[in-house]
Parts: structure tokens; C-alpha cells; sequence
């Protein structure tokens, strides 16, 4: 099993012991020098199907994502019965069908996007019950029961719910995954294989898109030549691409792999952006593949198969 390596050296999570380089003559270089990226014991496991990582850094030991101050343990929140007595506010009843988030049902509405037992609604705050006939568009939408699937995908399928010109998507994956209608949340290129999610929840699906959340995803990125340790240094403390900064939150090399294999463990949202970074600096990548998403990992997810989330991982995600 493939681990990631750092510039020194990494922990791993069992057996061995690695020998880690030696720190780079550089000013630059000392940030890579903390023992956290000393290398403990050799791994038997995959880094491409369950990386590990720990406090110190996002590759080693513990196999979930930790902010800079350690967040106490909350209970998660309550979810009130749709059928609570008065009703419930219309958005949410839009946001609970899949078609938006509540802040984007409040803009549908305003426009008159919206009607109840065939009158026009333009009221914010308007309550419906389980009874009453709600249309978007003049199409009737009903309550769907939440559903959350994460897919490890494949390499030539497209994110997209259905193509024009006749290539394989994601959609064909998960067709039978559930009767609900669901959506990929954000996008995998065709070529990049690893996690999307896919969920009915418009509300949770906006959360993990919003670049304000810094929702963090590592990737294993193989390159068409070796990284070398000074373009290594340059990517960890941030550079410009297309006049915007660029900020990677961890980068290394892969344990007992060629310095061509990479881990790269980033929070931003730009289009192919672990492609263009590397590209950047005259690498391209041969493969890519998504080993973390939010949290959920690849553990026990072949390629190409789709599960239901655990209730403990939704939690997790309801708390980010």
C-alpha cells in the first residue's frame, strides 16, 4: 500500500521503519523540517484507498481532517418533523424535494416560481402542510426522503447528469442506487478517477461547494516526470496562477513510490485546479485520483461501486 511521503519524512500507520532525507540547505526548506514528518514505521495498507494522517499533517496517522484549533465534540443538531404542527415554511419544503437550497427557494419564490393549491405565492415565510399541492414551474414536487451515495469513480465518465453526445456518465453508475433523484456534488473530470457524492439534499450539497466552508480533499496525482524538492517547496508556500493565489494545504511525495507520485491535499474549488497547479510548473498528470472528500474516504469502495453513507459520516458532514 502506497503511503505519502514529505520532504523529510512522514508517520505512517504500522510496521517498518523508512529512512527519511535529509533536510534541504535552504531557508525555505526548514519548513518542512518539524519532526512531524519524521517516518516511523512502514505501512501495509493502500494510499490510494485509505490514506492516513494526523494533527501534525494530513498524511499521517488518523484518517480525518483537523482544523488549526481542535474543535470540541458537539451533539448533532435535532431535525424538527416535517409535520409539526403549523406547517413548515415553504422553502424548506422546496430544499427537502432536492430542487435548491432554502436561500435559493427564497429567490424562486420572490419571482414567482412558486404556487400552492394553484394559487401564486410570493410570500417569504409561507407555511404549507403535507396536504397542500405545491408546484414549481407548474410541475407538482413532493417530499423526498434525503439520500446520500458516495461513488468511487472511474476513469471515462463525465460528471454530468446526461450527455448529448453520447458519452458515459456518472448518472449510469448510480442508477440503481436509489428511486430518489440525485446529484453529484461538485465535479471529477473525465479522466480523474476517485470520490463524488451524490445527494438530494440541496442544503448540505451548497455547504460543501461554498468556498467559504474550505471543504478539504486529498488527491493522488502521478506525474509524467519527477517533482523536484525545490518545485515541491515552491506549491507548499503558494505561488500565482491566472493573477489569484494559489494555496495548497499540504503536499509530499508518496511512501516507497518514485518521486513522480504525489499526495496533494487542498481545499479550493477552481476548475481542474490540481491538474493546473502542476502544469504550472511544466509536470502534467497521468493520473489523478480523489482518496478523501470532506472526510469520507475510499475504504472498502472499489472502483466503480457506490454505497450509502454510514449515519456517523452524515453526521460528521451535518457538523463541517
Amino acid at each position: 500500500m502506497q503511503k505519502i511521503k514529505k520532504m523529510n519524512s512522514s508517520k505512517n500507520s504500522s510496521g517498518g521503519r523508512h529512512q527519511g532525507k535529509k533536510k534541504p540547505q535552504t531557508t525555505t526548506a526548514k519548513k518542512f523540517e518539524p519532526k512531524k514528518f519524521e517516518t516511523k514505521k512502514k505501512s501495509s495498507s493502500n494510499f490510494r484507498d485509505k490514506p492516513a494522517f494526523k494533527r501534525e499533517s494530513p498524511f499521517s496517522k488518523k484518517a480525518r481532517p483537523i482544523s488549526k484549533e481542535e474543535k470540541p465534540v458537539s451533539k448533532p443538531k435535532q431535525v424538527k418533523q416535517d409535520n409539526e404542527v403549523g406547517g413548515i415554511r415553504l422553502n424548506k419544503y422546496i430544499s427537502n424535494s432536492g430542487i435548491c437550497s432554502r436561500r435559493e427557494a427564497d429567490v424562486f419564490i420572490k419571482a414567482g416560481n412558486v404556487t400552492v393549491n394553484g394559487k401564486l405565492v410570493t410570500e417569504m415565510g409561507y407555511k404549507v402542510t403535507l396536504g397542500d399541492e405545491v408546484r414549481f414551474d407548474g410541475s407538482l414536487i413532493n417530499q423526498e426522503q434525503k439520500r446520500y451515495v458516495l461513488l468511487n469513480k472511474p476513469k471515462n465518465y463525465i460528471t454530468t447528469m446526461e450527455d448529448d453526445r453520447g458519452r458515459k456518465t456518472v448518472m449510469e453508475l448510480i442508477a440503481n442506487a436509489t428511486k430518489e433523484r440525485i446529484y453529484p456534488v461538485g465535479r471529477l473530470d473525465r479522466n480523474t478517477t476517485g470520490l463524488l457524492l451524490f445527494t438530494n439534499d440541496g442544503e448540505l450539497a451548497k455547504k460543501l461547494t461554498h468556498p467559504k466552508n474550505n471543504i478539504q480533499k486529498i488527491y493522488h496525482a502521478s506525474l509524467d516526470k519527477k517533482l523536484s524538492n525545490s518545485d515541491l517547496i515552491k506549491i507548499s508556500e503558494g505561488f500565482m496562477l491566472d493573477e489569484k493565489r494559489v494555496v495548497v494545504d499540504d503536499i509530499s511525495y508518496v511512501v516507497n513510490q518514485p518521486k513522480t507520485e504525489v499526495g496533494v491535499k487542498i481545499h479550493s474549488g477552481r476548475n481542474r485546479i490540481v491538474r493546473r497547479i502542476f502544469e504550472h510548473f511544466d509536470y502534467s498528470v497521468v493520473k489523478l485520483d480523489r482518496v478523501i472528500f470532506a472526510g469520507l474516504t475510499k475504504k472498502d469502495l472499489p472502483r466503480g461501486h457506490w454505497r450509502h453513507l454510514t449515519e456517523m459520516e452524515l453526521n460528521t458532514l451535518m457538523m463541517l
